[in-house]
């Protein structure tokens, strides 16, 4: 029903397609080949209590992440469509999500313009605000290399910083 704020792929998948909504949700799509349709929705996730900013796949296609400006993220099970673990530690809007090569780390960037990484199951394992961003962070990414796991952050100080 909202604006949707985020797509995401699997290339475990690649008949599945994730959107985040402005209207609090997620949802999961079955992608098609039909002239009719391109796809139809399998299912919604529900869960987020404010705007979907961010979501992305695990590499193994079996979970998702969501960013939502309730100041939290969300560890969903895409075979079942249940959170399965909620991360709570930033003190505004979350406006992006990202996991590791590996799954196992998540990063996330806020308007309390810090950088949290995660571990999968939901503890805040470090902080980044000493010489991080000044203003909003905008976007957090991991190198896709398992052997050199860098973070990209990018934000409103019109600065990209390498983690």
């Amino acid at each position: 029903n909202g604006w949707v704020t985020s797509l995401a792929t699997s290339m475990e998948n690649p008949n599945m397609l994730l959107s985040g909504s402005r209207d609090k949700t997620l949802i999961v799509w079955n992608l098609t080949r039909d002239e009719s349709q391109y796809g139809y929705p399998k299912k919604s996730l529900h869960g987020h209590s404010h705007i979907v900013s961010d979501c992305v796949i695990s590499s193994d296609g079996a979970y998702a992440l969501s960013a939502s400006w309730d100041k939290t993220l969300r560890l969903w099970e895409l075979s079942s469509g249940t959170t399965t673990r909620r991360f709570v530690g930033h003190t505004n809007d979350v406006l992006s999500v990202s996991f590791s090569a590996d799954n196992r780390q998540i990063v996330s960037g806020s308007r309390d313009r810090s950088i949290k990484l995660w571990n999968t199951l939901g503890d805040c394992k470090y902080t980044i605000t000493e010489k991080g961003h000044t203003e909003w962070v905008s976007c957090v990414r991991f190198s896709p290399n398992p052997q050199n796991p860098v973070i990209v952050s990018s934000g409103w100080d019109k600065l990209v910083k390498v983690w």
